[in-house]
């Protein structure tokens, strides 16, 4: 990897971030390392899965490479999601369709594929601390019939019972929820969402786990060539 990792023209942050970097090849991750540091970030650097599962929750956010020397990045990214929300970014060379669902559904919350601008890693970082972080004047419930969303608490209860999410299924069920009779067009789902255009797949694969786990397919109703909406389950 090859990029420019000064400050001259790119977005400044305001927050110092506890960020760790898995990332096994010595060159690449030391230059991510100090341009980290150079936003103000506080940044450690593990070149393995296994520390990365030793270290990852003292981190506020984990940009890992998904190839590592001893366990697949992938589940590492599973490990990480199935313990908390530690926000996740995979940054890696594997840059097929296939290998971008495949990151997004093992939990990581954007995908960026090598080579890449430090100037473009920095916004996805921001706006994916945007999501995790919510400003709590934000935060807010919405009840539609048994449905329950509690914003602050990331919490969805279903007739009195937990349904457990993954943040982009709460993600996209809070902003169906917040509009409940109107059809939201799939990009603007990836825009607010994914806060870029991932494949038709990624929203489709998210929208099916969605109404598996809320136990009825008319949740989430597809308006066929426009987008979704909720629907009264």
């Amino acid at each position: 990897m090859s990029v420019d990792t000064s400050r001259r023209g790119g977005p400044g942050t305001s927050t110092c971030w506890r960020i760790l970097v898995v990332e096994r090849c010595g060159k690449e991750g030391e230059e991510l390392v100090q341009g980290l540091r150079r936003h103000g970030h506080e940044v450690r650097r593990v070149e393995t899965g296994g520390a990365a599962l030793q270290a990852y929750d003292e981190a506020d956010l984990v940009l890992i490479d998904l190839e590592l020397p001893d366990l697949d990045g992938l589940e590492v990214c599973r490990g990480i999601r199935s313990a908390g929300d530690i926000p996740v970014i995979a940054v890696t060379h594997r840059g097929s369709e296939l290998d971008r669902v495949l990151g997004l559904q093992a939990g990581a919350d954007d995908y960026l594929v090598k080579p890449y601008g430090f100037r473009e890693l920095i916004a996805r970082m921001e706006a994916v601390m945007r999501r995790a972080r919510p400003s709590p004047s934000t935060a807010r419930t919405v009840t539609r019939g048994p449905l329950h969303i509690d914003a602050a608490a990331r919490q969805v209860t279903l007739d009195g019972r937990d349904v457990d999410l993954t943040r982009k299924e709460f993600d996209l069920l809070f902003l169906l929820a917040s509009y409940p009779e109107t059809v939201i067009p799939r990009e603007q789902l990836m825009q607010q969402v994914w806060g870029d255009s991932w494949s038709r797949r990624t929203v489709d694969t998210h929208v099916s786990s969605l109404r598996h786990k809320l136990g009825a397919s008319d949740w989430v109703i597809t308006i066929r060539g426009v987008g979704f909406r909720l629907g009264r389950g």
